[in-house]
């Protein structure tokens, strides 16, 4: 049924200008679930509080399986026409309106909407929402666009036995487990996909984040009760705290009342960023032992969740044009933070080895496309949770970071939440707040990086003097045409701000004797720092992996890294050579028998503090865990 709704950009523009919508009720009748496998509908009643800014028709989404009553200011509509996802109202004259939709809706089995699972294990039921980016129809009537955004005021009838949590506290609950009614706080206002309703059995451990200043943001995390021996609870909330307290360093007070995280069964997707109600799948509720890297991958999750509190939650995207920059954002924060804030400090490391090479390779498919791309309907939207939007994006803004300065970034992050808080920006929105703090014309860089496709590579050339010290290096940058390309191909050379190394064998290691950080652009650029250095045993461009791009390894480094790659103390110039000579084999720069010598090479022993990076052990080309919505 959900199938055949769908809202255009210019509907949901042109509906924008007619209304704003400062308040909605929602009330929610589960109370008749007894459990059984049989159970598919529920009750729905929306109260729309509208103000109509000019006197035209409009219309309010809903997927209903029947539709009860509907009125406009008290007055019964008789038979009002429902189809495709709407229900069209008449022209509303100007001015303030209440509009009440009661419905019998459907729970949904597809992770869309209001999910329902009993769980096999002990015949017990729990309920999840999602509602990203058209669902919220599917529970109650509403305006599901991102830019009406409303005050939710949500209750809940659920039955004996269950809990209910939304995006604020519960102003009144029922006694003792009883069945009743659950009534939640009003919301700021926030967009449709945004609200949240969770139910059923959850078992909840609670904990909070104490600030300096003697205030308190209450946590929970919560689970279903069969997996409840299974909830590492002292290490998420130690990851919590340690995040909200990275990320109010860097971006400002949080802004809701609660943190609450939920694990729900069958979800369809990594997590979702529902303000002061996180939801994630379950996966994350490890049953038995698991690798590092793993913890790693949930750790990045839940952080990535809790960017969105700000960037998403509190100001959040007009359109869903800038799906990308919501979920690039929010990818590179959440590595920033654990870099910076936890003990997963070479977070970038495994940033290069899983989400950069899945960029890499989706960006050279035929499918791939521009990183903002346009969305003419929410039905686009769903074609776009890939790796271009999520990976390629963040790898995106990683370079931009590198173009205007961390702190500059940072600075013009906290303009643009103070100027923009509880409202909805565009691209421009947000570039504009870093051109303020940086100093930096970004339109030709938002260009050359958003709006085109394909990655760029890099190429050392390296001239040598007599005495052995660097006569000239040159960064060669081109755009090699993809096989799958027939047209013409019409190249394009990007800015990148990249670092180059230059690293020593001393004592049994390739330690950094040089680094230059240096702007690349046009077709050639001279490293003229390096002109008189003596010649390092390799030289490596893109150190520390600040742009986006394919790069070379000249003859002398890669004989050097093909008998010595595992001396490197640092991983991430180790994790950089694998990246490179990965895109050399499959750009057939390197032979097949060059890189497998690389890999059968046998490393020595290593004693330095870093353990070897999962690049050691095997290339992947895409990631084994989604680790965002």
């Amino acid at each position: 049924m959900s199938d055949q709704a769908n809202l255009t950009r210019d509907e949901a523009a042109l509906r924008a200008a007619q209304l704003d919508v400062p308040r909605t009720i929602v009330h929610l009748d589960l109370s008749s679930d007894d459990g059984s496998a049989d159970i598919r509908t529920f009750r729905s009643r929306s109260e729309l509080h509208v103000v109509a800014r000019t006197a035209a028709p409009i219309f309010v989404d809903i997927v209903a399986a029947s539709i009860e009553n509907v009125t406009i200011d008290g007055q019964r509509l008789e038979d009002p026409a429902h189809a495709a996802g709407r229900i069209s109202l008449p022209s509303l004259a100007e001015g303030p309106h209440v509009i009440v939709v009661e419905a019998t809706m459907e729970y949904s089995r597809d992770g869309r909407g209001l999910h329902r699972f009993v769980d096999p294990t002990d015949g017990l039921v729990y309920l999840h929402s999602q509602f990203e980016p058209f669902h919220a129809l599917q529970v109650f009537a509403c305006f599901d666009q991102p830019d009406l955004r409303t005050s939710f005021e949500i209750s809940v009838d659920a039955p004996a036995g269950w809990v209910v949590v939304s995006n604020e506290p519960t102003i009144d609950t029922p006694a003792d487990g009883s069945a009743g009614r659950w009534t939640f706080a009003p919301t700021p206002r926030i967009s449709t996909y945004l609200a949240a309703v969770i139910a059923g059995a959850y078992d909840a451990v609670t904990d909070s984040y104490d600030r300096e200043d003697g205030s308190a943001v209450p946590l929970r995390w919560f689970v279903r009760r069969s997996l409840r021996a299974h909830l590492e609870d002292e290490e998420l909330f130690d990851l919590t705290r340690a995040g909200l307290t990275w990320f109010e360093s860097v971006f400002g007070r949080y802004p809701f009342t609660k943190y609450d995280q939920l694990f729900v069964p069958e979800f369809s997707a990594g997590a979702m960023e529902n303000p002061g109600a996180v939801t994630f799948t379950e996966s994350y509720v490890f049953r038995s032992k698991v690798t590092d890297g793993i913890r790693e991958r949930r750790a990045e999750t839940v952080l990535h969740e809790m960017a969105h509190m700000w960037f998403g939650d509190l100001v959040t995207m007009r359109w869903w044009d800038d799906l990308w920059l919501n979920e690039s954002f929010a990818t590179f924060m959440s590595v920033l933070a654990m870099s910076e804030a936890t003990r997963w400090k070479d977070a970038w490391v495994t940033f290069l080895d899983a989400e950069k090479t899945w960029a890499k390779f989706q960006d050279q498919l035929p499918s791939t496309h521009p990183v903002a791309d346009e969305m003419p309907d929410v039905e686009s939207v769903h074609q776009n949770f890939d790796g271009i939007t999520y990976a390629k994006g963040a790898s995106v803004l990683r370079q931009l970071v590198a173009w205007v300065g961390q702190d500059e970034f940072l600075a013009g992050c906290r303009d643009y939440f103070e100027r923009h808080a509880w409202g909805n920006t565009t691209l421009s929105d947000f570039l504009g707040a870093l051109e303020r703090t940086s100093g930096r014309d970004l339109s030709p860089w938002r260009d050359e990086w958003l709006k085109t496709t394909g990655v760029n590579l890099l190429s050392p050339v390296v001239t040598l003097d007599d005495d052995g010290s660097y006569a000239d290096v040159t960064i060669v940058q081109s755009d090699p045409v993809p096989l799958w390309r027939t047209e013409d191909h019409h190249g394009i050379l990007r800015r990148h701000r990249i670092a180059v190394g230059v690293y020593d064998r001393l004592e049994g290691h390739l330690e950094r004797r040089t680094r230059v950080e240096l702007d690349v652009v046009g077709a050639r650029t001279s490293v003229t720092e390096l002109i008189g250095q003596r010649a390092g045993d390799v030289l490596l461009l893109n150190d520390d992996d600040l742009t986006f791009a394919r790069i070379e390894l000249d003859g002398a480094s890669l004989a050097t890294v093909t008998d010595h790659l595992s001396e490197f103390r640092d991983p991430m110039p180790r994790a950089q050579v694998w990246s490179a000579a990965w895109d050399m084999l499959r750009d057939a720069t390197l032979p097949a028998t060059g890189f497998v010598a690389l890999i059968t090479k046998k490393p020595r022993a290593r004693r330095g503090r870093h353990p070897p990076t999962s690049a050691d052990a095997r290339l992947r080309c895409g990631r084994t865990v989604c680790s965002t919505e």
